[in-house]
């Protein structure tokens, strides 16, 4: 009897943030070397220890291989702090808005390209991840199987419209909370260095054919457009 398989489970925000921040540090340390080191060592500072510290803790016992880890004293305390969705959602994007913000304010325009690419390989390592959730259901890398085995829980402080047609998935978000998280803070200019970078290269590592035209963004239009296409 053929046993069926059953989906993989989403990754957490906890192992998500480690994530972005692993790949972000290596374009950043990559590119400028100690000094870089150094800038994100002063982004991790400015977003708090604890904070890192509970996201660190949290992404490893989840298995997730990172260096958040690295740049947090040793005489910082390892607890897990009781937080709800919404808050662990803004402090993901607190943490890449800090990093990105010391990047940026020191390298400028060179700056903001180091980070970019850090989201890309981010995404991309995402979007593989999603091929493999697929191949694990038997499932081939269609537009038909990205959306339904999206490494990441749908949350409802999304708030968005979802269209299915042919070889074309088009989406509207009206509601985004890392968004929302980086307007309340004043750090659109750095925020927009994600939303520029991440679907797109997610959707690269899933299938190299597919092709996403984000002209709109929450941070600078009040809503992001996103039009996937990947031709048969």
């Amino acid at each position: 009897m053929k046993t069926e398989r059953r989906p993989l489970p989403t990754l957490s925000m906890y192992r998500i943030t480690a994530r972005l921040f692993t790949h972000v540090e290596a374009s950043v340390s990559n590119s400028f070397e100690e000094e870089g080191i150094r800038l994100v060592q002063r982004g991790v500072t400015r977003f708090g220890y604890d904070l890192a510290q509970n996201i660190a803790v949290r992404a490893s016992e989840e298995g997730e291989a990172h260096v958040l880890s690295d740049y947090i004293p040793k005489e910082v305390e390892k607890k897990k702090l009781d937080l709800n969705e919404a808050t662990v959602y803004s402090q993901m994007a607190k943490l890449f808005g800090q990093v990105a913000k010391v990047v940026v304010d020191h390298y400028g325009e060179e700056g903001k390209d180091v980070v970019r690419e850090g989201v890309r390989t981010f995404g991309e390592s995402r979007g593989k991840g999603i091929r493999e959730r697929a191949a694990h259901l038997g499932l081939d890398n269609t537009i038909e199987n990205y959306l339904s085995n999206y490494d990441m829980a749908r949350s409802e402080l999304f708030e968005m419209e979802t269209i299915h047609k042919p070889e074309v998935i088009e989406q509207t978000f009206t509601v985004c909370p890392f968004g929302q998280q980086w307007a309340d803070d004043d750090m659109a200019e750095y925020g927009i260095l994600y939303c520029e970078m991440i679907d797109p290269s997610i959707a690269k590592g899933y299938n190299n054919d597919f092709d996403v035209d984000h002209d709109r963004y929450v941070l600078k239009d009040g809503v992001c457009e996103f039009k996937f296409k990947l031709k048969k």
